[in-house]
């Protein structure tokens, strides 16, 4: 599966992304360690990133999580990741997580990349229920959200806590398949 747009593509992660997702997160460390921490710390080394990627491929074939890469086409650079995470199937929802490369914050590419990700969860995957569950200072997240027609429904409440921070309050957005 590839999705492509402008001069990028979405695909599902692969044993040949060990090496470029060691890289994007040790040249991103500092916009992941808030909110990716495990993704972080899993990508600290290529032996950690290998270790990673094999998980990640696994727990796509069984239908747990989705981590798509991000690439530029031509350099097959990696822009950025994209998952979709925390699945219910019985309620046919799943939440989206994603991060950009910090060359590459605030030029649309994250929402066209969901505008096309939405596509495939509804009409491949079969989910029914898109949510993005972000902080109301990362005004970029929530662009995303309202880009592709996520509604704000709440505030969550102490819903995650940072490594050596106290419970930050999210705001949870959610696009539906009608």
């Amino acid at each position: 599966m590839t999705l492509r747009f402008n001069d990028f593509e979405i695909s599902a992660v692969h044993q040949g992304d060990a090496w470029k997702i060691c890289n994007y997160c040790i040249a991103n460390s500092d916009r992941l360690k808030r909110f990716f921490p495990l993704t972080l710390q899993q990508n600290l080394n290529p032996t950690l990133s290998q270790l990673f990627v094999d998980k990640k491929i696994k727990q796509f074939r069984n239908n747990e999580e989705f981590l798509f890469t991000l690439k530029h086409s031509k350099t097959r650079k990696l822009a950025g990741l994209i998952y979709i995470k925390e699945l219910n199937w019985d309620a046919k929802q799943g939440e989206y997580a994603y991060c950009i490369d910090y060359n590459l914050k605030g030029k649309g590419l994250m929402s066209e990349a969901i505008a096309e990700l939405n596509k495939y969860a509804f009409n491949s995957l079969g989910l029914e229920t898109l949510q993005i569950i972000t902080h109301k200072d990362n005004i970029a997240s929530a662009n995303v959200a309202k880009n592709n027609n996520f509604v704000w429904q709440k505030t969550l409440l102490n819903e995650y806590t940072p490594l050596g921070e106290t419970p930050l309050d999210m705001e949870l957005y959610e696009l539906y398949n009608i």
